[in-house]
C-alpha cells in the first residue's frame, strides 16, 4: 500500500503519471471481475446486472475525488491515517488513524482471501472432482506459499509483479476477444419482465447488493494516495491517476460483463451446479474457442489470482508498519526482519487473517465475504474520510490544495450516500450473517485496543493532545502546482 521502508533522507519522487495510473489499475483489476459477474447477475436477477458495475464506477469516481483532494494536499506516505490524523487530532487525538489501521488489518486480508476463494473456484474447472476439504487445503497452501515467498524476501519484486500484471491483462483481453467472436445481443440484452421496476423492493435490494459487489471490483483506485511521498508532482499526478484508472477499468469491466452475458445464458450463472456460476470466464472460452483454450485461460486466471494475493499482502503488511513507525499503532508492528528487512508482524498477522477469511468464504459464500469486508471498511475509512475532507476545509482553509474537488460538495455527498446504502442494506443482503453487527463489534474492539495503547504510550486521553499541522501554506511541497478543479 504505502511501499517499502523509506531510504535515508526520505522517499524519492520517481513515479510519474503513466506509472501511477498503471499502479492503480494493477491493484483494481485482479481476480475480482472473474468471480463477481455471476454474483452480480444473481443479485439483479438478469443481464441488467451491468447497472451494478456502472453504479460501482460512479461511487468509486466520487469517492476517488475525495482521495484526490486529500492526497494532493497531503502527499505523504500512509494515505488514510495521515488524512484522518490531520482532520480529527483536534478532538480525538490519534483515535481515528489508530482505528483506520485496526480496520485495515481486517479488510485488507479479507480482500486477499476473496482472491484465494476465486483461485480454488477456477481450479475446480481444471479438476472437476475437487472436494471441499481438498479445496480448503489447497487454498490454505496458497496463502502459506505467498507468506513464505514474502517472508524470505523477494529480489526484483517490481519485475515479478510486472510479469504477473502482463498475465492478468492477457487473461482479460483473451476473455473479451473470445466473447466478441460469438456474441449474441439476444442473450446480453434479453431482460426479464420487471427488470427495471423502480417501485419494487427487489430491485433496490439487488441494486444495493450490486453496488457493493461493483465497488469491491474497483477497490485499488486509491493506491497512489498511499504512495504520495513517491509521486512526481502529486498535485497533478494523484488526481489524474485516480480518475483515469477508474475510467479505464470501467471500460474493461463493461466489455467483460456485456461480452460474457452475450455468450453464456445468465440462467447458467445462477445455477450452483453449473460451472458458469463459479468459473464463468472458463465457460466463455469453452463455448467459443474450445476446451483447450478454456484450460489455458483458466491457468492464466489462476496466476492472476495468485498475483493479486501476493501484491496485496506485500503492500498491506506495510500499513501497520508505517503507522507504528509514525507513532499511531503498536510499536512491535514497526520492527523489520533483521536480514530481509520486511515487516514481520504485519505480514504474519495479515496472513493468518487471510486464511481465516478464506475459510469463512468457503463455508458461507463469496458474496458474504465481500459484504463483511465492505462493511468493516465503510465506517472508519470511507465515511470518516469524507467527513475529514469537510473538517479540513473548514478548520484548515489555508491548507495548500493543488487540487480541489470538482463541483464540491456534490461528489462527496454522492459518495457518502452510496456508502450508506451499502452499509444500510448489508444485513438484508447477507441474512443471518449480521455484517453490520460484526463491523460494529470490530470497531468497538478497536476502541478498546486504542485505550490500551494510549495508556501505554501516554497519549490522549491519558496525556496531552499533540497537534501537528504538518501541511501548511508555508510548507508547500516543491513538486506540487495548483490544478484547477
Amino acid at each position: 500500500m504505502s511501499g517499502s521502508p523509506p531510504p535515508t533522507g526520505g522517499f524519492a519522487r520517481r513515479v510519474g503519471p503513466f506509472q501511477a495510473t498503471a499502479i492503480n489499475m494493477s491493484q483494481m483489476c485482479g481476480i475480482g471481475p472473474f468471480v463477481t459477474i455471476p454474483l452480480m447477475v444473481a443479485a439483479f436477477g438478469g443481464p441488467q446486472a451491468v447497472i451494478g458495475f456502472v453504479a460501482g464506477a460512479v461511487l468509486a469516481l466520487c469517492d476517488g475525488l475525495v482521495w484526490a483532494e486529500l492526497g494532493a494536499a497531503m502527499p505523504g506516505s500512509g494515505g488514510s491515517y495521515v488524512y484522518l490524523r490531520q482532520a480529527f487530532q483536534y478532538r480525538t487525538g490519534r483515535l481515528m488513524p489508530f482505528l483506520f489501521v485496526w480496520t485495515a488489518m481486517l479488510f485488507i486480508p479479507l480482500i486477499m482471501s476473496t482472491g484465494v476463494v476465486g483461485f480454488v473456484q477456477y481450479l475446480g474447472y481444471l479438476a472437476p472432482g475437487l472436494g471441499r476439504t481438498q479445496g480448503d487445503l489447497i487454498g490454505l497452501g496458497v496463502i502459506a506459499l505467498v507468506v513464505l515467498l514474502l517472508w524470505r524476501g523477494i529480489e526484483h519484486i517490481a519485475r515479478l509483479t510486472a510479469v504477473m500484471w502482463t498475465v492478468m491483462i492477457a487473461s482479460v483481453v483473451l476473455v473479451i476477444a473470445a466473447a466478441a467472436t460469438d456474441f449474441s445481443p439476444h442473450l446480453a440484452f434479453g431482460y426479464p419482465a420487471h427488470a427495471f421496476d423502480l417501485t419494487s423492493d427487489r430491485f433496490w435490494l439487488g441494486f444495493a447488493a450490486g453496488l457493493t459487489i461493483g465497488v469491491y471490483d474497483y477497490l485499488g483506485y486509491n493506491t497512489t494516495a498511499y504512495m504520495g511521498a513517491e509521486i512526481k508532482d502529486p498535485g497533478r499526478t494523484l488526481p489524474r491517476s485516480v480518475i483515469f484508472s477508474i475510467l479505464g477499468i470501467m471500460a474493461i469491466y463493461l466489455l467483460l460483463q456485456i461480452g460474457t452475458l452475450g455468450v453464456v445464458d445468465w440462467h447458467r450463472m445462477t445455477d450452483p451446479e453449473d460451472i458458469a456460476s463459479t468459473s464463468v470466464a472458463s465457460a466463455v472460452l469453452e463455448k467459443t474457442w474450445g476446451t483447450g483454450a478454456a484450460d489455458t485461460v483458466t491457468v492464466l486466471i489462476l496466476i492472476t489470482a495468485f498475483a493479486s494475493v501476493f501484491t496485496g499482502l506485500l503492500g498491506g503488511s506495510r500499513v501497520p508498519y508505517d503507522a507504528a513507525r509514525d507513532g499511531v499503532f503498536f510499536r512491535p508492528y514497526g520492527k523489520l526482519h533483521p536480514r530481509h528487512r520486511f515487516p514481520m508482524l504485519g505480514l504474519a498477522t495479515m496472513g493468518v487473517i487471510t486464511a481465516i477469511g478464506f475459510l469463512i468464504g468457503r463455508h458461507t459464500d463469496l458474496a458474504t465475504l465481500i459484504q463483511l469486508l465492505t462493511t468493516v471498511m465503510v465506517l472508519v475509512q470511507a465515511l470518516a474520510q469524507i467527513v475529514a475532507l469537510t473538517v479540513l476545509r473548514r478548520r484548515r482553509p489555508t491548507l495548500h490544495r493543488p487540487y480541489r474537488m470538482w463541483l464540491y460538495p456534490l461528489p462527496a455527498l454522492v459518495a457518502f450516500v452510496g456508502w450508506c446504502v451499502i452499509y444500510g442494506y448489508a444485513d438484508k443482503n447477507s441474512p443471518g450473517r449480521h455484517p453490520i453487527e460484526w463491523s460494529l463489534a470490530w470497531v468497538a474492539l478497536g476502541c478498546a485496543a486504542f485505550f490500551v495503547w494510549a495508556r501505554l504510550e501516554r497519549v490522549w486521553p491519558f496525556g496531552p493532545k499533540e497537534i501537528s499541522e504538518e501541511y501548511t501554506t508555508t510548507g508547500r511541497d516543491p513538486d506540487t502546482e495548483p490544478v484547477a478543479g
